[in-house]
């Protein structure tokens, strides 16, 4: 399996991640220090808010790009093996992660939420019950809409396509899943449109996945070349 990565992009978003952690504490120091001075009672509110801004900018990009593994390190991890007709693409395609090869054209989404996840059909979302409330009580934790996230990655991918495929070539399908890649998780989503797995799972999938679309080397070639141009 070819792995094509973006270093620089994670470089700069790890020196972000830590540029606005330490901002953050400073500035709530400083937010500390003046509201023990009730003439600066107003601005002490004002740092207090920014460093609490600043913080959880500094955890969503550390979480990410700080914390090891990485997402990306997981997911080559977990799909190391796969045959050289794939290739993974880290923050270098329209979308996070990307893995193109005879099964296919796949936005892999990692996500690391603990708890039990599940799909409620009727109101065509995913759900989470239990992961660490402290957490989930400041957003770190909360799986969110990871539908829309999907969609969303749909769409950016449709549209990079449609602008740049050589013309006369149909756009491929384009397939995507929820990989949770916190150990700690359950999976127990049945009938979702998207399927959602552990991380491990992952290459046993794409290989049956293979067996049923096996997408051919000629279309493959097309793809890659065209998100490698």
């Amino acid at each position: 399996m070819k792995i094509i990565t973006d270093e620089k992009k994670i470089a700069r978003n790890k020196k972000i991640g830590t540029i606005t952690t330490i901002g953050s504490l400073v500035i709530l120091g400083v937010g500390l220090y003046m509201s023990f001075k009730p003439e600066l009672m107003n601005y002490s509110f004002g740092a207090l808010l920014l460093g609490f801004l600043l913080s959880q900018v500094g955890i969503y990009f550390g979480s990410r790009w700080g914390r090891s593994p990485r997402p990306d390190e997981v997911i080559s991890q977990s799909l190391k093996g796969l045959g050289d007709q794939f290739t993974l693409y880290h923050y270098s395609s329209p979308v996070p992660h990307l893995l193109v090869g005879p099964a296919g054209t796949w936005i892999l989404a990692p996500f690391y939420q603990g708890g039990t996840i599940t799909y409620d059909e009727k109101r065509k979302r995913f759900k989470q019950k239990g992961g660490n409330f402290y957490l989930k009580l400041f957003g770190q934790e909360s799986l969110g809409r990871p539908e829309l996230e999907l969609s969303n990655y749909r769409r950016d991918l449709e549209r990079y396509f449609e602008k740049h495929l050589p013309e006369g070539v149909d756009k491929p399908t384009i397939d995507a899943a929820l990989i949770f890649t916190n150990p700690k998780a359950v999976i127990d989503v049945v009938n979702s449109p998207d399927p959602a797995m552990a991380a491990p799972k992952m290459k046993d999938f794409l290989r049956k996945k293979s067996k049923e679309k096996n997408l051919s080397e000629e279309k493959i070639k097309v793809i890659t070349s065209t998100l490698e141009k």
